[in-house]
């Protein structure tokens, strides 16, 4: 089956006018669908009822399509103008992004960059100013994200992502491995002193949403392959971490984060440290973004950084 999007990138493919309203059209379009009230949009956009009246007319008739039915001198978007919604409004965002980056940074273009959310705030936004001092011209827009980005339908330019579950045709940087350590806050451990994984046995274990298997890894590396059923589930490990330090029971962290902590002793580590996980951070991009110079110049910067790393073990 042949993809829409891969066909239009693939394709030197002539505009064809008539998809291509005029940005009046649009703009009128989008508020009624918005506000779902003509007056409403018309005072947005400052215009006259019947001046907004008319350019949804007119985008009627460039697509041929009924987009709303006239009920009681109000608007009702008909199912096919709904769906016809979403892509404008995506479309109308990416364009005003577009102003924006070059109003904000006309020389050096910029990256919209897709990041887990503690990922981004706790290793990657302190390496940033690095990277800008290198690359000044450079606008670097985060956005966080759990679930994977559909690059053909999302303006991104790239994501870091936990596992390589991507796109097939995505192109991807292998930044490492994710290390798993244990963590209790001090006041927790001298009420449950741990000398051996047995010692877990009736803790509260706290669970990360999308590891399920994160502490059956880390039991092993322990020497035993018993790991107690039961616990607390969390979304994000920056909850974990609080709630860790709260002394609502065991935290179990990439190492990356449980250093930091365990450096301002808000936690102590537990037992064996620094466990070997199921996967590991990348760093990926569509084919696509694959010249972009922006994009280049982070992946680059990237790789090096990460060589600065040190193994955990």
């Amino acid at each position: 089956m042949i993809n829409f999007h891969e066909f239009m990138h693939g394709m030197n493919v002539l505009r064809i006018r008539r998809y291509l309203p005029n940005l009046s059209l649009l703009l009128a379009f989008d508020g009624v669908m918005r506000h779902g009230s003509v007056t409403a949009a018309a005072q947005e956009l400052g215009l006259t009822q019947s001046t907004v009246s008319r350019l949804i007319q007119t985008l009627e008739e460039q697509m041929g399509q009924k987009l709303f039915v006239r009920h009681r001198r109000r608007l009702v978007p008909t199912d096919g103008a709904a769906r016809y919604h979403q892509d404008i409004s995506a479309a109308l965002d990416l364009i005003q992004r577009g102003g924006m980056s070059l109003i904000a940074n006309p020389e050096g273009g910029s990256l919209d960059l897709a990041v887990l959310p503690t990922f981004g705030t706790r290793w990657l936004a302190p390496r940033l100013p690095g990277f800008m001092a290198r690359h000044p011209g450079i606008l670097v827009n985060l956005t966080t994200r759990f679930q994977p980005v559909a690059f053909n339908s999302e303006p991104f330019d790239a994501a870091i992502i936990f596992r390589h579950d991507a796109a097939p045709d995505a192109h991807s940087l292998k930044l490492f491995d994710e290390s798993l350590t244990a963590c209790a806050s001090p006041a927790f451990l001298a009420t449950h002193p741990i000398r051996d994984p047995g010692d877990l046995a009736g803790l509260v274990l706290l669970h990360l949403q999308t590891r399920p298997d994160a502490w059956a890894d880390w039991f092993r590396g322990q020497g035993t392959g018993t790991a107690p059923s039961g616990g607390m589930v969390m979304d994000q490990f920056s909850m974990m971490i609080q709630a860790a330090i709260s002394g609502v029971g065991l935290a179990l962290l990439p190492d990356y984060l449980a250093r930091q902590e365990i450096a301002e002793r808000h936690l102590l580590p537990v037992l064996e440290t620094a466990v070997p996980g199921q996967g590991g951070y990348h760093l990926v991009w569509p084919g696509t973004r694959a010249e972009s110079r922006p994009l280049i110049h982070f992946r680059d910067w990237l790789a090096q950084e990460v060589t600065t790393i040190e193994d955990p073990r």
